[in-house]
């Protein structure tokens, strides 16, 4: 016969109670890092924006991103047209917000495959260390001494254009800086008694690494991606104004501030104005949240911050 279930007096099961608890939690976490935090709180709010408008695109753009409106050349900011269109009568906020689709298919997959690959080169040297080790880091050295610009180019030449290309050639880019930085971590955490531990009672290396390592330099990890993510985001735009970004018709904040958006500089400034408040904006949050996580998450910022209170 099954035993009871158990009922609290106010006629919550324990699991719905328990529920309920993380979601107060959460929520009371959630409310005192907008307390501490006002600008990384602002930086969540505008990439939560981005988010919504890469996903319902064609809910809130008023038309398609190449659909050409008859008789509305280069109509200035107004009702009709919120920001604006461009010289060949597209509305510009259409194309921004299905341009932001771009960034954030372009930014996020760079970053979750650069710091999959940073965090397995990173730890792997950190832990290993000797010949493995220098061999790493003599090879991350020689890739990160040419400049940024002619590794990308190149790459690019060799790909050819389009969208998974630049992913995979920024990808490989920032994966060597942030695999310096993740080793870093690890050298710290492979040094601690709970490793040397699991060594002594058999522990394989990869389990070592996969249970007591990454879990340690995760904080690091996510402070990575979430700065590096406004490094992304002007790096694509980069590629785009150079015409190494994607190919037309497809709307880039990039590409929007080139071609056209030059040439209608003085006569048409809102061509190039929006894309570039977009891009501004999108870059600062992430910079903001990035700082703020930063803070919140690596535990030498949040002990300097303690010991300045205490003085």
């Amino acid at each position: 016969m099954p035993e009871p279930v158990e009922v609290t007096a106010t006629g919550q099961w324990p699991a719905a109670r328990t529920r309920a608890g993380a979601v107060r939690r959460a929520l009371s976490g959630a409310g005192r890092f907008c307390r501490r935090k006002p600008l990384g709180a602002l930086g969540a709010v505008i990439i939560l924006a981005l988010l919504l408008m890469a996903g319902f695109a064609e809910w809130i753009a008023p038309y398609a991103y190449d659909e050409q409106i008859p008789g509305a050349r280069l109509r200035a900011p107004g009702r009709d047209f919120l920001l604006g269109t461009d010289n060949i009568s597209r509305d510009i906020f259409s194309r921004i917000v299905h341009g932001a689709r771009v960034t954030v298919t372009v930014s996020f997959a760079t970053v979750f495959i650069a710091n999959v690959l940073a965090a397995a080169v990173g730890i792997t040297s950190g832990y290993f260390r000797g010949r493995y080790d220098i061999c790493v880091q003599r090879v991350v050295d020689a890739w990160q001494s040419f400049p940024f610009l002619i590794i990308i180019l190149s790459l690019l030449a060799v790909l050819g254009p389009g969208m998974p290309n630049i992913i995979v050639s920024l990808s490989i880019l920032v994966a060597a800086a942030a695999s310096r930085v993740i080793r870093g971590a690890t050298l710290s955490v492979v040094e601690n008694a709970y490793v040397e531990a699991a060594r002594a009672i058999g522990c394989g290396h990869v389990r070592i690494m996969a249970r007591h390592i990454l879990p340690n330099v995760a904080g690091t990890i996510i402070v990575l991606a979430t700065i590096g993510l406004g490094g992304i985001i002007l790096a694509e735009s980069a590629l785009s104004f150079l015409g190494y970004g994607v190919p037309p018709p497809h709307p880039s904040w990039g590409s929007m501030l080139s071609g056209s958006g030059r040439t209608y500089m003085y006569s048409a400034p809102w061509m190039a104005v929006w894309p570039g408040v977009a891009i501004s904006l999108v870059v600062f949050a992430f910079n903001m949240l990035g700082d703020a996580l930063r803070d919140v998450l690596d535990p030498r910022v949040r002990g300097s911050s303690r010991q300045g209170r205490d003085i």
